[in-house]
C-alpha cells in the first residue's frame, strides 16, 4: 500500500489542537453541575465578572509593554569623528556648527555635537565648536591646526562670538539694582491765619 502525499484534500486536524470550552450551566449530566465549573460565591463566580486582577501599582507597570520610551532633557551629543573632518573640509577651513549643516553632516538645529579622534586628520583645520575629546584636540595640534574654545564665566549670562580667530565676549551689564522706594517725608502742615 502506497503512502498518499499530504495535499489539501487529506489534510487533518491535530485532536488535541484545540480544547473544548466548558459549557456552563447545562446540569449535572454534563459533568459540571451544581456551581458549573465556578466554584462558591465570590466575584468571581458570578456573571459579568471577567478579566479580575490585582490592583498593585508595581505588577501593573510590569504588565505594560516598555515601548513607550521618553524624551531626555538632556540629549547625548552627536558624535563627528576626525576622518569625516578630513574628509569633507579643506585645508584652513573653519569647522563649526553652521559649516557642518552646510555639508550635511548634521541635522539643523542640532548644536549637541563632539569631536571625537577616530580616525587620522592630515589637514590644518580651525575648529569653534564647544565639546571635543581630549586626543581629538591633541590630533588637530598636532597636524597644525587651531581649536578656539569659548570661554564662559560662571553664572554668567554672555553670547559666545567668534571674531576672526579670536573669541569676542561680549559685555555682560551688570543687573540694575532694584530702585527703593524713597519714603515721602511728611511735609508740615501750613498754619492756618485767623
Amino acid at each position: 500500500m502506497s503512502q498518499e502525499l499530504l495535499g489539501l484534500h487529506n489534510l487533518q486536524k491535530n485532536p488535541t489542537a484545540k480544547k473544548r470550552r466548558i459549557r456552563r450551566g447545562r446540569g449535572n449530566a454534563s459533568g459540571h453541575g451544581n456551581y458549573s465549573g465556578k466554584g462558591m460565591k465570590g466575584q468571581k463566580s458570578r456573571s459579568g465578572a471577567s478579566g479580575l486582577k490585582l490592583r498593585g501599582i508595581k505588577s501593573y507597570l510590569q504588565r505594560i509593554p516598555k515601548q513607550k520610551g521618553f524624551k531626555s532633557a538632556r540629549p547625548n551629543n552627536l558624535p563627528i569623528n576626525l576622518a569625516v573632518l578630513d574628509k569633507y573640509f579643506e585645508a584652513g577651513e573653519i569647522v563649526s556648527l553652521k559649516s557642518l549643516v552646510k555639508k550635511n553632516l548634521i541635522p539643523a538645529g542640532n548644536k549637541n555635537i563632539k569631536i571625537l579622534a577616530s580616525g587620522n586628520i592630515t589637514k590644518k583645520l580651525v575648529i569653534k565648536i564647544d565639546s571635543l575629546s581630549v586626543k581629538a584636540k591633541e590630533a588637530i595640534i598636532k597636524a597644525g591646526g587651531e581649536v578656539i574654545e569659548p570661554i564662559v564665566r560662571p553664572n554668567a549670562k554672555a553670547k559666545k562670538i567668534f571674531k576672526g580667530r579670536q573669541e569676542v565676549k561680549t559685555e555682560i551689564k551688570p543687573k540694575a539694582e532694584p530702585k527703593t522706594k524713597a519714603k515721602a517725608k511728611a511735609k508740615p502742615a501750613a498754619k492756618k491765619s485767623k
